[in-house]
């Protein structure tokens, strides 16, 4: 891609110069959307967004050349992509870009951005971050999460609207254990539901929760629903990944552009609009208007907002798999070192089985 031309601009942005280099720079071609254009629609939704990254650390999903055909996203196993995950703060950052330290599975830990301001957003957007992945704890208080959050994750065979048949019941759920959640489209073709919880538990107690839930939710829709790690074992359902709410392991946020040719917004929702609404209905060029029309409607997921719930029912109900079907932990990711009570770590398919018994001797 051929570099821009365009001298950069500096943005007032609430009372804090920002500036936004190469303005031209085509980041979407398919829509033909620059940075300015990406920066305009964050400053647009720029309540909504700094509101679901406020206090909260945040890993920096960056595509600096944009999104184009054949781009690809680094990983752990080979960092040649165009894009990549920055979860330290980058070199060089303003001195008003607040950071929290974080522990990482493995012990280590990182300072990461942590947005105090419409700024800070800004200013990484002009870095190339298109997704934020924050975390759900604030600052104030990084080992427990204020978020409970369920990822309902389509599988080969499944798409957007699977989900979306699924999330009354999810509702109900929640419903009977005095809880409510807020949903939102992942961008793909997922369905996130938030529930601001009082942070008063660990992540593993947040995950066994999780864990909890979606059990049941299994058993209520055997033939939609699955908790299996192994995708072997998934089948054409719906997977709550209850590994979502382990430490380290992030969702995109409210409001972040998700790195796809259509530049799709990962969207709040009321409940009455899940059914009808399709992901490709909220993009870069759309979203903003909705925002006008609708609101944050993920306020009460923002740090500090009134109205968190506590986790005890849910706690209680994994306590009761426990006992009754000795239903315990799940599997982790393989990046984690092993837990406490967590059972192998072993694909079913290469799992080694008891050898048969020999044939009696004539």
């Amino acid at each position: 891609m051929s570099p821009s031309t365009t001298p950069a601009v500096e943005l007032d942005v609430r009372g804090r110069t920002v500036r936004v280099s190469s303005p031209d720079k085509v980041l979407f071609p398919a829509k033909g959307l620059t940075k300015l254009d990406v920066v305009q629609y964050v400053l647009a939704v720029g309540d909504g967004l700094l509101g679901a990254l406020l206090d909260r650390p945040t890993t920096l999903e960056r595509w600096p050349k944009g999104v184009f055909e054949g781009a690809r996203l680094s990983t752990r196993q080979d960092s040649s992509g165009d894009a990549f995950f920055q979860k330290r703060v980058p070199t060089g950052a303003p001195e008003w870009v607040r950071t929290a330290r974080i522990a990482f599975p493995s012990g280590r830990t990182a300072d990461e951005v942590a947005p105090s301001e419409l700024a800070v957003v800004v200013w990484a957007t002009n870095l190339g971050t298109l997704t934020f992945h924050p975390w759900p704890v604030t600052s104030a208080d990084v080992e427990r999460p204020d978020q409970l959050r369920i990822d309902l994750d389509p599988q080969p065979g499944t798409d957007y609207a699977d989900a979306a048949r699924v999330a009354p019941h999810l509702r109900e759920l929640l419903a009977e254990v005095g809880l409510t959640g807020v949903p939102k489209t992942s961008g793909g073709r997922g369905l996130h539901v938030f529930v601001p919880i009082e942070p008063r538990w660990t992540f593993v107690e947040a995950r066994r929760a999780t864990i909890a839930l979606g059990r049941e939710l299994e058993r209520r829709l055997p033939q939609q629903v699955t908790m299996a790690w192994w995708k072997e074992e998934r089948g054409a359902k719906i997977f709550v990944d209850y590994n979502q709410m382990a430490r380290d392991r992030t969702i995109a946020s409210a409001y972040s552009i998700r790195p796809n040719a259509r530049a799709t917004v990962s969207t709040p929702l009321r409940w009455d609009e899940v059914a009808d609404v399709r992901p490709d209905d909220f993009d870069v060029t759309t979203v903003p208007a909705r925002f006008t029309q609708v609101g944050d409607l993920f306020a009460d997921l923002v740090a500090g907002a009134p109205g968190r719930q506590s986790l005890e029912p849910l706690l209680e109900l994994a306590a009761r798999d426990e006992r009754d079907h000795g239903h315990g932990d799940l599997p982790y990711p393989p990046e984690y070192p092993k837990m406490p009570g967590e059972p192998p770590r072993v694909q079913p398919s290469r799992a080694r089985h008891p050898a048969e018994p020999a044939e009696p001797t004539p």
